[in-house]
């Protein structure tokens, strides 16, 4: 049986090689978010409408934000991110995209004034986390739950200093919050304290008084 001779193109597809895009990934997006200052990660649905409460609610949130000198970061589709972006961007503020790329295509929101691309989600997520003095959360569907969980996670395990991490919705999230306490504390899953990682509301002004009130303490 003839050996098989590996050829330039074979090699350059092994995993190894993959080290330098994720390299080139993470270099990008820390060289162009350390350089946009204070900033805030909002996160919710693709899929939510522009007529929906939600969607105003960001869109409302991300002004606010940028007025009290913040940036704001979202994942860069429709929905919930581009409520905040647009929020962001026609109050005048810094409106940072971070898109994915999925085999179902997700074209940036016009809203953007800076947009980073990452094939790898795991790069993504460490730029939501690292430079976001707040995480808000939206309703949102199986990726929003996996960024919240991603951010309670961190702060719980110690390996990011505390910060506030702000579910907005109350009527949405209660069924989670309520299945975490009958099950997960219940269970001693968790540790009682570790609810209070989290807080809930349904003002987007409050939002803003929730984030002040912690870095004034």
């Amino acid at each position: 049986m003839a050996k098989h001779k590996e050829t330039p193109a074979d090699f350059t597809k092994e995993d190894t090689w993959r080290v330098f895009r994720i390299m080139s990934e993470f270099v990008e997006g820390f060289e162009e978010l350390s350089r946009v200052g204070p900033a805030v990660s909002i996160f919710g649905s693709a899929r939510t409408k522009s007529n929906s409460k939600y969607y105003k609610f960001a869109e409302k949130i991300a002004s606010l934000l940028v007025k009290a000198g913040y940036a704001v970061i979202t994942g860069a589709g429709s929905g919930i991110m581009e409520a905040a972006n647009k929020g962001a961007k026609e109050a005048g503020g810094v409106s940072v995209g971070l898109n994915i790329d999925v085999p179902v295509v997700q074209k940036p929101n016009r809203y953007i004034t800076h947009l980073i691309d990452f094939r790898y989600f795991f790069c993504r997520k460490v730029m939501f986390d690292k430079y976001a003095k707040a995480f808000i959360v939206l309703p949102g569907g199986f990726g929003t739950l996996d960024e919240f969980f991603e951010a309670v996670t961190l702060i719980q395990t110690c390996r990011i200093r505390p910060l506030p991490v702000i579910l907005v919705g109350k009527e949405y999230w209660q069924g989670l919050i309520g299945w975490m306490k009958k099950h997960m504390l219940k269970k001693s899953l968790i540790d009682k304290k570790d609810l209070d990682i989290y807080v809930v509301t349904d003002s987007p002004k409050e939002v803003i008084n929730i984030i002040e009130d912690f870095y004034q303490r």
